[in-house]
């Protein structure tokens, strides 16, 4: 009886297991006849199955993984400590935001209570806060322009007919007659074919090197360029490669390894950066070498001789004029009009492509107001006083040359100038011996400025934003020479600094 009701239970179960496997297999045929290119599928699986098993293995094994990773990989959730509202108040007390900045030292902040404060007009003489003149040795005026009369009747002249800015970029109705006629004069005074004008000096070639270096072009800069030159390129986001200051042989030792490493890959825009005159050291890059070694390796140069134009070669038209070789060789000619031409922005100098280019691709140019007529005019003016008078320069160079020789015949063994390159008007001052930590060497390059004050001279620390340069450069007294000044003036200055150094080391008993 039992066994009976047993086989019955069975024979029922089987049939229900049948009619479960048949509704299975019906449902899948019909899901399989309905999706498009099921047949498809079913074909690759059993042509792939008769071909290759083990190929079918391996797929089913990677598809039960994968199915095991996407179900079982869920985030585990982390044990949280309940918090009370009185807990997660006295958190939220103690909380304290990150600073924006670090905070300043002291010295830090007595520096900027203690700046110097010019009362009245700048010039080669000027007046400070107290009412006492003193000679002007830490302004980049270096042809002595600054405080012309001719340039200031100009200026007044077209404040009176364009009012004070343009308050609007070039492309936007900012470009005014007095733009195109500083433009023209910049390329004729060089001998290129075209110049375009920047409203600010720092964001002419920071604005000209993305313009023309983009991804994955190569840019190989000297690794002593200043920060304006450092942004230009980390905005270009380009291929980086830095050599050493002014080593030619480990400029050229990259240029090589550049051409091995891409020979096999797309051709790219390339292009070598330098300063014509160093402003953190003074000296002058080797320009012909590096036109040399551009032609050989097929790179493009980018000069930036803000310290070099107007004060730099015979008659001023800088580092190339200095060589022997022509500003219309250099492939990209930049410099600032805030030196030598006493006024305010930049220019870019070259080819009549590379200008154009700018206009619509130079982003300083396009989204900033242009140059306000006042400082255009007064630019102008500035490099038609150095076009009549060339001795300008040489007169600067010899200045320069003179104060060099003062300092150096000193005979202070404390400290060391800068001489590599006479001619340069920008004279650094540096202490020989490093000291503990470089505020202190601040601190005693800051007492020797204070005591050449007192003594009728103005000079400058060199400053440099800390953390935001390649190579922070040493500590230094800038002395910038000046066609402005006489002869006798800029030899009592170099004076003055040298009787000061010797003041003050002996107070800090360095001597």
């Amino acid at each position: 009886m039992s066994g009976g009701f047993v086989s019955e239970a069975a024979r029922e179960l089987s049939q229900q297991m049948v009619v479960a496997v048949n509704t299975t297999f019906s449902l899948a045929y019909d899901v399989y006849s309905n999706v498009p290119g099921a047949a498809v599928v079913y074909k690759y699986i059993r042509d792939s199955h008769q071909n290759d098993p083990v190929r079918t293995l391996l797929e089913l094994v990677f598809v039960v993984v994968m199915a095991w990773y996407f179900f079982n990989n869920k985030p585990k959730a982390k044990g949280e400590a309940k918090l009370t509202e009185k807990e997660i108040q006295d958190l939220c007390d103690e909380w304290q935001p990150e600073e924006l900045c670090p905070p300043l030292t002291e010295f830090q902040n007595s520096d900027l209570e203690n700046m110097a404060i010019i009362a009245g007009g700048a010039g080669t003489k000027v007046k400070l806060a107290d009412g006492k003149e003193r000679l002007n040795f830490a302004s980049n005026n270096f042809i002595g322009v600054m405080n012309s009369e001719s340039i200031k009747e100009k200026a007044v002249g077209a404040l009176h007919k364009y009012g004070v800015g343009s308050c609007g970029p070039p492309g936007f109705y900012g470009t005014l007659d007095v733009h195109m006629e500083l433009e023209q004069a910049i390329a004729r005074f060089l001998g290129v074919e075209s110049s375009i004008i920047y409203s600010q000096g720092f964001s002419t070639v920071s604005s000209v090197i993305p313009a023309f270096s983009k991804r994955s072009d190569i840019l190989v800069v000297d690794d002593a360029c200043g920060m304006s030159i450092l942004k230009g390129v980390e905005l270009s986001r380009s291929i980086i490669k830095f050599y050493k200051h002014n080593d030619m042989k480990d400029l050229e030792n990259v240029l090589k390894k550049i051409n091995e490493s891409t020979k096999k890959k797309p051709l790219t825009r390339r292009f070598i950066i330098t300063e014509g005159v160093f402003a953190a050291h003074g000296d002058m890059c080797n320009l012909p070498v590096i036109m040399a070694l551009k032609e050989q390796y097929k790179y493009r140069l980018i000069l930036e001789d803000s310290l070099g134009f107007g004060c730099v070669g015979q008659t001023g038209r800088g580092t190339p004029e200095h060589f022997g070789i022509a500003p219309a060789d250099v492939d990209i000619y930049v410099a600032t009009m805030a030196n030598s031409l006493s006024s305010s922005g930049g220019f870019c100098a070259g080819r009549k492509e590379i200008v154009e280019h700018q206009r619509l691709s130079g982003l300083a140019y396009t989204f900033s107001a242009s140059l306000p007529a006042i400082l255009a005019v007064s630019a102008l003016e500035a490099l038609k006083i150095l076009e009549a008078n060339p001795n300008l320069s040489t007169e600067c160079q010899q200045n320069a040359m003179a104060m060099r020789e003062i300092l150096l015949k000193a005979g202070i063994t404390q400290i060391r100038v800068s001489d590599a390159f006479p001619a340069t008007p920008i004279i650094h001052v540096r202490l020989t011996n490093r000291l503990s930590t470089r505020e202190d060497e601040e601190r005693v390059l800051q007492d020797v400025v204070d005591q050449c004050i007192r003594d009728g001279v103005i000079v400058t620390r060199a400053k440099y934003v800390e953390g935001q340069e390649l190579h922070l450069p040493l500590s230094s007294i800038k002395l910038m020479a000046s066609a402005g000044h006489s002869r006798k003036e800029s030899e009592r200055a170099a004076g003055v600094l040298r009787d000061s150094f010797r003041k003050v080391l002996k107070a800090h008993r360095l001597a």
